[in-house]
């Protein structure tokens, strides 16, 4: 069963409690996202992006993995 932009948001949320998530994408393999979340201050983008990605490793990586492309967009709030 495909994954829906809800269930992203719900994998994201489960590390990131008190992040602001948006979810983009209807076709259950190809995502957009956008997390804002405070634990991201005094981070690089790119650390940003792997604690993203690691909250999401068992669907985003071998060669059984549901999200084929997720763009991510990570910032700490202004």
């Amino acid at each position: 069963m495909a994954l829906t932009a809800t269930d992203l948001e719900t994998l994201i949320r489960e590390a990131f409690p008190d992040a602001q998530i948006t979810v983009q994408g209807d076709d259950g393999v190809h995502f957009a996202a956008e997390v804002i979340d405070e634990s991201f201050r005094g981070m690089n983008r790119v650390q940003q992006h792997r604690a993203v990605n690691s909250a999401l490793k068992g669907k985003i990586e071998g060669s059984n993995a549901e999200i084929h492309a997720l763009a991510l967009t990570t910032k700490a709030p202004e």
